[in-house]
């Protein structure tokens, strides 16, 4: 049964930090205390970031925080988020929150229990009887495996209207206490960021019609310790290993091959690769491990430039890129998260009927 996507949007907090900005920042907290950070500072200028967005104002970085106070700003800027992107999803889809059957919410950077689509249920007038599904842990790879599941369970309930929220505020597991480079690397990289998607096997009535097919997912043995969290008595710390860039080159071919396969599909009839942007050199190593045209993943690095590596919903925020363009035909997204773990979903975008 063919499942069609009736909305999408992205939401940003609203605090904008310049890159040039938050690196006089991190120098200021960095500087004294770690000796390689003058030579580590050179990515700020090669990310290919001019700004993210945050959950919290710049000054909140230069204070020591623990569990409470960081798992008390993201319950606050996570609802927010997660309110504004929803509405924006049910605004695009014609659709009202109390027609909603189920809702899927996807985020690694904060705990909410009552999770958040619990948190944020008066405000988005959601019925009673709504399924929800939260999913923790997925990191970057949780856009391309949410929309996944979110697939997975409106294939299953034919008619039902299900709404995926993604929700991350990186900015918040901010850690100046490790003086270990990967701190210093999700300094340069990460900003905060929600986008949401409406899902339903209902035909859209009008419009480009946005056909989702079924996900796949590789997960590779023995590489636990490449991405993913440290936690401890402070919160979150980044494991974040410099391998990545060559892991793709090596290994994403491969990976890629196999989620064609399972889709009935060829690179050849790929029109357009939507990635998740880990970060400048991820993007290339993308584009080479692919064969693609240098420079071809211009919405990845656009997005990357705007609003830096926001996790999870950062694939999304590609995805409104591409078809804001008006791109169509075949389309396969694609992201990495910890596991290490690659995640795929195709879809085909339509051209809107005259």
């Amino acid at each position: 049964m063919s499942v069609y996507m009736h909305g999408l949007s992205t939401a940003l907090p609203p605090h904008c930090l310049a890159q040039t900005e938050v690196r006089e920042r991190a120098s200021i907290i960095f500087g004294q205390k770690y000796p390689q950070f003058d030579r580590l500072s050179k990515t700020f200028d090669t990310a290919g970031i001019d700004k993210r967005y945050s959950v919290v104002p710049i000054d909140w970085f230069s204070i020591d925080h623990g569990w409470a106070d960081r798992n008390a700003a993201f319950m606050i800027g996570a609802k927010a988020m997660f309110i504004e992107a929803a509405q924006r999803a049910l605004d695009d889809a014609g659709w009202t929150g109390d027609e909603v059957d189920c809702v899927v919410t996807v985020t690694t950077t904060g705990i909410a229990t009552p999770s958040l689509e619990a948190q944020a249920f008066t405000e988005m007038g959601f019925r009673q009887d709504i399924m929800r599904v939260p999913v923790f842990g997925l990191g970057c790879a949780g856009g391309v495996s949410g929309m996944s599941t979110a697939q997975a369970i409106a294939s299953g309930r034919p008619g039902a209207k299900v709404l995926l929220v993604v929700v991350e505020a990186c900015s918040l597991s901010f850690r100046a206490d490790r003086l270990q480079k990967a701190d210093i690397i999700a300094t340069v990289l990460f900003g905060d960021g929600s986008a949401a998607a409406c899902i339903s096997t209902t035909p859209p009535a009008s419009g480009k019609t946005v056909t989702l097919g079924q996900g796949h997912q590789t997960m590779w043995p023995n590489t636990l310790d490449i991405m993913g969290w440290d936690v401890d008595e402070t919160g979150f710390g980044v494991v974040f290993d410099r391998s990545i860039p060559a892991f793709v080159t090596e290994e994403f071919a491969a990976a890629t091959e196999g989620a064609l396969k399972a889709a009935h599909l060829n690179h050849g009839q790929i029109d357009r690769y939507v990635c998740h942007p880990g970060g400048a050199k991820v993007v290339d190593a993308i584009e080479g491990a692919l064969h693609l045209e240098q420079g071809s993943l211009d919405a990845e690095r656009d997005t990357l430039r705007a609003a830096g590596n926001m996790s999870a919903p950062t694939v999304m925020f590609v995805m409104k890129a591409v078809m804001d363009a008006g791109k169509t035909g075949q389309m396969m997204s694609c992201a990495l998260g910890p596991g290490f773990t690659a995640s795929f979903m195709p879809f085909h975008v339509s051209a809107e009927a005259a």
